[in-house]
């Protein structure tokens, strides 16, 4: 029987007529997958619900037996999975659990600021995850870092995991921590240093797939037709890493003080690791700084480049036009109509004219040439 299906009438877990029709209601749904990355197939946002007891899964059975169990051996935790739940759905949750409503608010309603935060026995931390969007060609439209959100409630007998967007499934992070039962009977903190952790290598891998792009807009900059490059391309850039490194940034602190602060539902055994991820974050941040710092200067050069091609333009504009000039004053001379003008009545007066016109442009060509200005 799937306890994800008795979670669609968590609010009578504590009625035992509710239990046993919200058993009645699970053995008559067909087994599916609730490690679907999205939504669940039962079509509410539970996503998966497994008990773990000295970090072994233990089998299925029905939900309010296993939360009893639990509480009253005082051994083992419920994880529970949900993704973007609504107030309604996440109501009777938060009531079995005693969460805060302002944490229930925060989980419910997602676009939260990464952070950590203590309500009574119960830890609420926020973590930003991130996904490197493929593309085929950078332009100034292209979408690069799509960002999504998971919220954690630790408790002392359960972890509670509320994802809102796409990606960052947890169905690889629950894998790991199953294949490795001597830290997953650690304890719910177990389940929170391994989601922070995973979060943190997708920063990483996201981070090197952005660096990609960054030196593709490098190169093209810095080619010989560097300042025909596109700058959409460099602000679409700028403005992708921005949204990386609110997701980043503002998580440092949290898991310092994960690694160093005291919680009750965190053991020192366990911040141990907190302080590892605090090492990768820190990385992470440091690589943004410079990816920004490095987009700066690209900006910088391309705008200099510009400067440099612009003026360049006007210089041979200019050049052509002083070329012009000397045509121009010779046969505004002779077109005045004057009777008295030099070699007028000649035979080779006319040629005579264009042929020291067609000399002086030549000088004047052949001395921009050297300079540079042509």
């Amino acid at each position: 029987m799937s306890m994800a299906g008795n979670l669609r009438k968590v609010g009578g877990l504590r009625r035992v007529g509710g239990l046993r029709k919200v058993a009645r209601l699970a053995r008559r749904r067909p087994r599916v997958d609730l490690s679907h990355p999205a939504r669940s197939p039962l079509g509410t946002a539970v996503v998966n619900c497994v008990t773990y007891r000295e970090g072994v899964r233990e089998p299925e059975r029905d939900l309010a037996d296993a939360v009893r169990r639990i509480r009253k051996s005082d051994d083992g935790f419920v994880w529970l999975g949900l993704h973007e739940p609504s107030e309604l759905e996440f109501a009777d949750i938060a009531e079995l659990f005693d969460l805060h409503p302002l944490a229930v608010e925060d989980a419910v309603h997602a676009h939260q600021r990464p952070k950590v935060e203590r309500y009574g026995q119960t830890l609420f931390a926020v973590l930003k995850t991130v996904c490197y969007v493929e593309h085929a060609e950078l332009t100034a439209t292209s979408e690069i870092v799509d960002t999504g959100e998971i919220m954690v409630f630790v408790g002392h007998d359960f972890v509670i995991t509320v994802r809102h967007g796409r990606h960052g499934s947890l169905g690889p992070v629950r894998e790991n921590l199953e294949a490795a039962p001597e830290q997953l009977a650690k304890g719910p903190a177990a389940v929170l240093h391994a989601i922070a952790d995973s979060v943190v290598d997708d920063y990483l891998t996201v981070i090197d797939e952005v660096q990609g792009d960054i030196d593709e807009v490098e190169t093209d900059v810095f080619a010989q037709n560097g300042a025909r490059a596109d700058p959409g391309r460099i602000y679409q850039l700028k403005r992708e890493l921005l949204e990386l490194k609110r997701a980043v940034v503002p998580l440092s602190r949290p898991v310092l003080e994960l690694a160093g602060r005291p919680f009750p539902v965190v053991p020192p055994e366990i911040q141990a690791y907190f302080r590892d991820v605090s090492d990768h974050l820190l990385r992470a941040a440091e690589q943004i700084a410079a990816f920004d710092e490095l987009l700066n200067s690209i900006l910088q050069a391309h705008l200099a480049q510009v400067t440099v091609a612009q003026n360049e333009d006007m210089r041979k504009i200019t050049a052509w036009a002083a070329i012009v000039a000397v045509p121009t004053m010779g046969c505004g001379v002779y077109g005045m109509n004057f009777d008295h003008m030099p070699e007028l009545h000649w035979r080779f007066g006319y040629p005579f004219v264009l042929g020291v016109i067609a000399v002086i442009c030549f000088g004047v060509y052949r001395g921009f040439k050297r300079n540079g200005w042509l």
